[in-house]
């Protein structure tokens, strides 16, 4: 299975992974437009984009990029992650696996941007929990990483306990820019 030709859902009890949508630009709203959100989400190498979202405009012109990515480019995959007790989006996931001449080559990219308030180790671990091994298989990737600056406390703290481990290496960027604070899981 290609996951650009049909991308699957992944759910437990508390999460539905799935395709992101353009009606979750409302929910999403919350996420991309919350300043103190905005140091936690990795846009390392995304051309000079930190994903701050000032109106809902910016929210609905993201999802459009993001699906024009996976359906058209087939560069990346953006999930939305549902919350199943409340049934809103509480973030998104963003996936691709990547081929590079550093540490990180044939290696799963792992974005996880969450609002403020999902910010902790007990979220954050849940769904690592339910995506890593899948989306190794998924996207044929043999390690994923996903990036945890050093004030990342809670973030960190869900990485060590679903078995992700701190690199010293930099991920170099397209234009030889060194990106540090990177957690694999092998």
């Amino acid at each position: 299975m290609n996951i650009y030709d049909s991308c699957p859902e992944l759910c437990d009890d508390t999460y539905r992974i799935r395709l992101i949508e353009p009606g979750d630009a409302e929910d999403l709203f919350a996420v991309y437009g919350d300043r103190l959100a905005l140091p936690f989400f990795n846009s390392d190498n995304c051309h000079g984009s930190n994903f701050y979202c000032r109106t809902l405009y910016d929210v609905q012109e993201s999802i459009r990029y993001w699906l024009i990515e996976y359906h058209e480019n087939r560069a990346f995959v953006r999930f939305a992650v549902e919350s199943l007790q409340t049934g809103n989006a509480i973030g998104t996931l963003e996936m691709f696996r990547r081929t590079a001449d550093d540490y990180y080559d044939d290696c799963g990219i792992l974005r996880l941007d969450l609002g403020t308030k999902d910010e902790s180790a007990a979220v954050i671990e849940d769904i690592l929990d339910l995506v890593t091994v899948p989306f190794m298989t998924l996207f044929g990737c043999a390690k994923i990483a996903t990036k945890a600056p050093v004030y990342a406390v809670e973030r960190r703290a869900a990485l060590e306990a679903a078995g992700y481990v701190a690199k010293r290496q930099p991920l170099i960027g397209y234009d030889g820019t060194h990106y540090y604070d990177y957690w694999v899981r092998e």
